[in-house]
């Protein structure tokens, strides 16, 4: 199999695994899935993702090729094409990776304002949503943001995290208190084409010199919500340059800093949603930054 054949015939992939006829080597993928460097007959290389076990959710694989391609028509931050998305498998372009350098985060930030400047017809979006391996409710909204973001981006996961208790009676209490107050926390702006999942590690520093965007949850949401993300987990490498190259281009609303809590808190709440209770400790200290406390 070579790269013309599998764009004739993407079906055929999971066949050639199956009789090893193209090389497989596990690469890391991440929490959810199962991840593989597939080398064709031409040395071509792909990346592909599995289902680490038993079936995956109902259009798990075409959700995240939808909102690859959406993101990539934008022709703003580099995105991998995709080549195959069937229901148990995705197959996506090789990037080869490489450093984190300043003036390619400063190219990143000028980039992502231009993928958020694309704009999006409404908040969510018109295909599934899955956030790692919860689903996520992408109907379309024509908001406002604060009461669209409180319903679809806080509440749900904030129920499930309750539910399991990875959250205290408390802990929901004061997030209930911000779902309540949302509307004064301002910022409102029509929806921009975004990421929706940019916590450092779906930044892809590459060999070209780039930052490449993977592992989307991508939506017509809030341009802060990327660029709070970004600063989750450690942070991404150059954030303060990327932040500056990115107001540039399109400068933050007034008192974004002040809402860089409030929309990692969507994240935040996810992880606690899907990994429990260990992320308690970061969810609480962003509900904290929020109310002021």
């Amino acid at each position: 199999m070579d790269l013309p054949y599998l764009r004739a015939h993407p079906q055929h992939l999971p066949t050639f695994l199956t009789h090893q006829r193209i090389r497989e080597t596990p690469v890391g993928g991440g929490d959810v899935c199962r991840a593989l460097r597939l080398t064709l007959d031409d040395g071509f290389s792909l990346f592909a993702k599995t289902w680490p076990a038993g079936t995956p959710p109902e259009d798990f694989f075409a959700t995240e090729a939808a909102a690859l391609r959406w993101l990539r028509e934008a022709g703003a931050v580099p995105v991998p094409e995709v080549f195959v998305a069937l229901d148990d498998l995705l197959a996506l372009e090789w990037v080869e990776p490489g450093a984190a350098s300043r003036a390619a985060a400063e190219r990143f930030g000028r980039e992502l304002a231009e993928l958020h400047r694309a704009g999006a017809a409404s908040f969510g979006a018109d295909w599934t949503g899955f956030i790692g391996p919860l689903a996520q409710d992408n109907m379309p909204s024509a908001g406002p943001w604060g009461e669209w973001f409180a319903e679809r981006r806080l509440r749900p996961y904030l129920k499930i995290s309750a539910d399991r208790r990875a959250l205290s009676a408390a802990d929901v209490a004061l997030v209930e208190r911000i779902l309540a107050r949302i509307d004064s926390y301002g910022g409102d702006e029509a929806p921009s084409r975004i990421h929706g999942d940019l916590w450092p590690g779906n930044v892809l520093w590459a060999a070209d010199g780039r930052a490449w965007l993977v592992d989307p949850a991508a939506h017509g949401g809030h341009r802060e919500t990327d660029l709070a993300q970004l600063a989750l987990f450690g942070g991404a490498p150059h954030l303060e340059t990327i932040i500056s190259a990115y107001g540039e281009v399109w400068p933050l609303s007034e008192g974004w800093r002040e809402r860089v809590a409030l929309h990692q808190l969507h994240l935040l709440l996810v992880h606690t949603a899907a990994f429990g209770e260990s992320y308690r400790g970061a969810a609480r200290a962003a509900v904290d930054a929020v109310l002021g406390r």
